[in-house]
């Protein structure tokens, strides 16, 4: 039985919608990412001295990574399922998952890559709905 997914992401969290001959599915996966802090913990200085212009320490950057790559690594083994998927959100992570996606061998799954705003999980799954009637 043929199984198309569409997939809204964002790093905050994954919608899924699976649409088969049985019907149709949505769930949503929420990552554990922190949003990188700033280098005072969120606190802006207003003070411009270079030694506060510097990025941010090694140890936040990989933690965010290894966050994400967990997060990914859960949205990949649910998109194993499909035969084709839609990909879209906001901002980056979509083609982030879309190069995870590349480097599993799985990229023959996706259909296409496209930039939206926020939306509902209801308008998620009409877009999924429209895209592959």
């Amino acid at each position: 039985m043929k199984t198309t997914m569409g997939l809204w992401i964002d790093h905050r969290k994954a919608v899924i919608v699976a649409v088969s001959g049985k019907g149709e599915k949505t769930s949503v996966i929420e990552s554990k990412v922190e949003k990188q802090p700033g280098r005072f913990g969120g606190v802006r200085s207003t003070t411009p001295y270079e030694s506060q212009k510097v990025a941010a320490d090694g140890k936040q950057d990989i933690k965010f990574a290894d966050q994400l790559n967990i997060y990914y690594d859960e949205v990949i083994s649910v998109l194993r399922n499909a035969e084709s998927i839609l990909l879209f959100g906001p901002g980056a992570a979509k083609g982030e998952l879309k190069k995870r996606l590349e480097d599993d061998h799985l990229a023959h799954l996706i259909q296409a890559v496209e930039t939206v705003d926020q939306m509902t999980d209801p308008q998620i799954a009409a877009k999924v709905r429209g895209y592959f009637k």
